[in-house]
């Protein structure tokens, strides 16, 4: 089973720092966040053929549609650019080969929120396919409702891709955001997973940060193994959202190791 790290993990770090720290680590690939890449595509691209590491899941350098009330990261507030700025992701990203793009909804900001996120949806779907890469809705946790995102479930995630019509666009799926899924419910909708991030839920209450698979217990081997036994094939792509206390103050090379040793440690029993 393929292993990668996504590059919000080690947040600090740069592109080129990334793809070293992750190679030496032993990981199978990378989850590229578009703000870290050089504009140089080329010579990033020879970088990661270098190292040998595949792209497990892209997330664009502006994620959502809706305008997102995460400081520091709320993005353009013009939705028709925060669009444009999404399709041309698509186009830039498809180069990299990733096994999925994301894209997440944003936080409401009106009653009409869901048809803006839905007009959103099909344009940036439409580029995503006309650029060859597989796009997925993610689903965010639901204590980020009212910051990142107003789709917190399969359900809500399915629905809203029913409703615009967009069989074609599938679920990037993270077990954090989806701890409170029974894994079955993940795995009912496999075929529809473009992705995988993996992170757990802290055993601590009223943390709000993620840690590494296997220290919030056993949610997330339980995810993967739902999701292989029911035939999805795909990267598990840690990522850790963190504070500059905790997981984010490590350097890049010890975080990838504890990242790595972590997932394989979590999911042993995977078949």
């Amino acid at each position: 089973m393929r292993v990668s790290l996504s590059e919000i993990s080690t947040v600090s770090a740069t592109f080129e720092e990334d793809v070293g720290a992750y190679a030496a680590a032993g990981f199978d690939g990378i989850g590229i966040w578009e703000f870290k890449l050089p504009d140089d595509d080329a010579a990033n691209r020879a970088l990661l053929r270098e190292a040998g590491l595949a792209v497990a899941n892209c997330v664009p350098s502006v994620p959502s549609i809706l305008p997102l009330r995460l400081p520091g990261m709320e993005g353009p507030p013009d939705v028709e650019a925060r669009v444009d700025a999404l399709c041309a992701s698509m186009r830039r990203l498809a180069s990299y080969k990733p096994e999925s793009v994301l894209v997440i909804t944003g936080p409401s900001h009106g009653s009409d929120s869901r048809a803006v996120v839905i007009d959103g949806l099909r344009a940036i779907a439409s580029a995503a396919a006309r650029a060859g890469v597989r796009l997925g809705l993610e689903p965010i946790h639901p204590a980020q409702h009212d910051s990142v995102s107003f789709v917190n479930s399969v359900t809500d995630a399915l629905s809203l891709l029913d409703e615009a019509g967009l069989d074609d666009v599938g679920i990037m799926a993270d077990t954090y955001n989806l701890w409170h899924e029974p894994p079955e419910a993940l795995a009912a909708v496999a075929s529809r997973v473009t992705g995988l991030h993996v992170a757990d839920e802290p055993s601590e209450p009223g943390r709000a940060d993620r840690v590494v698979p296997g220290e919030g217990g056993m949610r997330s081997a339980e995810h993967v193994r739902a999701l292989v036994a029911a035939g999805w094939v795909g990267s598990l792509d840690v990522e850790i959202f963190s504070t500059p206390e905790l997981f984010w103050s490590l350097p890049v090379d010890e975080a990838a190791r504890r990242a790595h040793a972590a997932v394989l440690n979590a999911v042993q029993t995977v078949p």
